[in-house]
């Protein structure tokens, strides 16, 4: 009985050698050691879709940022499907201000997931990056439709307008906004001086 049990725990330890490496990289990049949070999974980093992942974040943290598109891209060819892998390319891209590709990478990933939220959001801030006004504000109209209640589709809305000069459409949004969110710095202010 004995023996069975040790050989049962001896065979447990390369499970729990692996557990403890992701505990380990967590508790790494809490406190901002991302070098040490991304060497505690580089052994696995080839055995699947989410370490890679994992790795390309860690990567991105570090502000090595052509290695983590790598790294997304990598695992978007182990998982060609995955949001994620995809979506994680933008934040280096816009990261360096690389924000035409980084545009185009989010509206292919829009093209196979339409309405996606995170997509929406990224795409908004680089249409503001590169003052695309008018389709900001589309993208953003779009979003506030699936999502009235988020005040991030609003808040963006709303600042599209205001660059176009559309007052009304931009105190609309607005106040939307501070239906929302009572209080919202942005709105309160622009409402304040019109």
């Amino acid at each position: 009985m004995k023996k069975l049990l040790l050989t049962l725990i001896l065979s447990c330890l390369p499970l729990l050698a692996r557990a403890d490496a992701w505990s380990e990289s967590y508790r790494l990049e809490a406190i901002g050691r991302y070098a040490d949070a991304a060497a505690q999974i580089e052994g696995q980093v080839r055995n699947g879709e989410y370490a890679q992942i994992r790795h390309a974040w860690l990567l991105y943290l570090q502000g090595r940022f052509e290695e983590s598109i790598a790294g997304y891209k990598r695992a978007g060819t182990m998982n060609p499907r995955s949001i994620d892998a995809h979506l994680g390319v933008t934040l280096p891209l816009m990261a360096q201000w690389k924000w035409q590709e980084a545009a185009e990478v989010t509206r292919a990933l829009l093209s196979k997931a339409p309405g996606n939220y995170a997509a929406t959001v990224r795409l908004l801030v680089i249409e503001e990056a590169l003052k695309q006004w008018r389709p900001m504000a589309e993208d953003a109209a779009q979003m506030a439709a699936r999502y009235p209640s988020d005040a991030t589709a609003w808040v963006y809305l709303a600042r599209a307008e205001a660059w176009q000069n559309n007052v009304d459409r931009a105190r609309d949004a607005y106040q939307r906004v501070l239906q929302i969110v009572p209080g919202h710095l942005e709105a309160t202010k622009y409402l304040a001086k019109k």
